[in-house]
């Protein structure tokens, strides 16, 4: 093997990320709260130029194109803060694995993704003195065409990349040389004999301002033996699962859309769900008397501002999946709008109980989702859709789930907006969502509900609504409305005793 200068030849170790893009996540449906790693053998490293082999009689060869971090100094129990210092450079690389083996070594990925040529690394490092750890961009491309282009800004990954290494240093000293794969974003899939796969790390220069950049790191997938002897390990194996893994979802694998979440991924309900006890409360209250108390609480600006439902009389609660988009702009829509973009893996990804919340910045030029994106929806279990821009096919729409929007438009998404993100703060009308945040909506509007206010805020809305039934009672009746309203003096004695007998 060739190696080019500074790019090590064998390295103390090669440690990888299982998840850190946003992305990724998004499109695995499971999003990390900490990082994890497995270990990569040092011989499985490849230089640019050279080939990959897909053993005879697999099917499951994927790609990752990723950022690698080599390290240029001893570092232990260092911060984020300085954990830049101790680093030489960053390239290019590539984390193939073979899903076909995947399976029987659960995480630690050691067949899968060790095998000799499986991780190519170069062909040229950027300084780290060069580079912002949160400017980095990574490329993949596949016979030509870009299959991944993604970056390391704060919006983008999960984990920051002097996170992952300050994280390392706690647990290991990092020597130099060692390599650190960053994780993958979205757009990894599988790759046959006869592709050519490049990967390629650019960033400007963070002081003579001109672009830098890896190279292109170039692997070429050949077929390889297969022999694979049952009396020594597990030989290959294919399951829907790693189909969908490999491919990257189930419907690019060729496969049946699965009707309900395989349980190891459903979340806990302290993150996504809300429990039937909470979620009936959260039906009974209005928005009106759930906006009050946030009021009494401090929180004015907890309004969907503009918002109005589909179908007059609809409800929705749930927990606020986010989806943000940007601005259109050309040459962002061809990198971002199409294929399995930012918003049709946010769909995919969606849970039981959430609520889709889109940030369309009040722009209603254009669909920011229509029938079929609906459809997924309501398949995936969510209970309505909040977005402060328009929606297509809006008669079907309406006839599939609780939609609330500004305005009805017959354009599609581009006309007016790129997919750009999910799983991040947004502003939707006017108010600020964060993922979890409870979303209630009703013919008076939506409101956004701190997750840990929220049982606190209904169960005093819902008192709240006893006492002003009774007001209503006793205003009906013909009495005047001071010191009824609310009650004082007589009026709260009466009320109390009203209450107690009840």
């Amino acid at each position: 093997m060739s190696t080019p200068a500074g790019v090590p030849l064998r390295p103390g170790k090669i440690i990888a990320v299982h998840v850190a893009y946003e992305s990724r996540a998004a499109q695995r449906g499971k999003r990390p709260s900490q990082p994890s790693y497995f270990l990569k053998a040092t011989s499985s490293l490849a230089a640019s130029g050279e080939s990959i082999e897909r053993p005879a009689g697999t099917s499951l060869l994927a790609f990752e194109g990723e950022i690698a971090i080599i390290i240029g100094a001893a570092a232990r129990a260092v911060s984020a803060d300085e954990a830049w210092t101790y680093v030489e450079g960053v390239t290019a690389s590539n984390d193939f694995g073979l899903y076909d083996i995947k399976a029987p070594d659960k995480g630690s990925n050691l067949r899968s993704k060790s095998r000799d040529g499986y991780t190519p690394l170069g062909p040229n490092i950027i300084p780290a003195a060069e580079a912002d750890p949160q400017s980095l961009r990574i490329r993949t491309w596949v016979n030509g065409e870009v299959k991944q282009d993604d970056g390391t800004s704060a919006a983008q990954l999960i984990f920051p990349l002097t996170q992952i290494v300050a994280d390392l240093s706690q647990h290991m000293t990092l020597e130099p040389g060692d390599v650190i794969l960053t994780g993958t974003p979205a757009g990894s899939t599988v790759v046959a004999p006869g592709d050519t796969v490049e990967v390629e790390v650019s960033t400007a220069s963070a002081s003579a301002g001109s672009e830098l950049t890896s190279g292109r790191l170039v692997t070429n997938v050949v077929e390889g033996p297969g022999e694979f002897d049952p009396k020594l390990g597990s030989t290959p194996a294919v399951t829907e699962a790693l189909q969908a893994d490999a491919w990257g979802s189930r419907e690019a694998a060729g496969l049946a859309p699965e009707e309900t979440a395989p349980e190891e991924t459903e979340p806990e309900e302290s993150t996504v769900g809300l429990s039937e006890d909470l979620r009936a409360k959260l039906t009974e209250a209005p928005t009106a008397g759930l906006s009050a108390q946030l009021r009494g609480r401090g929180l004015n600006n907890v309004v969907i501002e503009g918002v109005s439902p589909l179908v007059p009389g609809n409800k929705v609660v749930g927990t606020a999946k986010t989806l943000r988009f940007v601005p259109n702009r050309e040459d962002l829509f061809k990198s971002h709008g199409g294929g399995y973009n930012a918003q049709k893996r946010a769909f995919d990804s969606l849970r039981s109980g959430e609520v889709v919340v889109i940030e369309a910045r009040g722009e209603s030029g254009s669909g920011t989702l229509g029938d079929v994106l609906a459809l997924r929806a309501k398949a995936q279990g969510a209970t309505g859709v909040i977005t402060d821009g328009g929606v297509r096919d809006s008669a079907e729409v309406a006839g599939i789930l609780p939609v609330f929007a500004t305005a009805k438009n017959p354009a599609v998404l581009g006309r007016k907006h790129v997919p750009w993100e999910s799983d991040v703060a947004v502003a939707c009308g006017n108010a600020t969502v964060l993922p979890g945040d409870v979303i209630v909506g009703d013919d008076d509007g939506v409101i956004v509900i701190p997750r840990d206010l929220v049982e606190d805020v209904v169960d005093a809305a819902l008192e709240k609504e006893i006492e002003d039934g009774w007001v209503a009672e006793q205003v009906a009746a013909g009495n005047p409305i001071e010191s009824l309203f609310p009650p004082k003096g007589e009026w709260k004695e009466k009320f109390d005793a009203w209450k107690a007998a009840r």
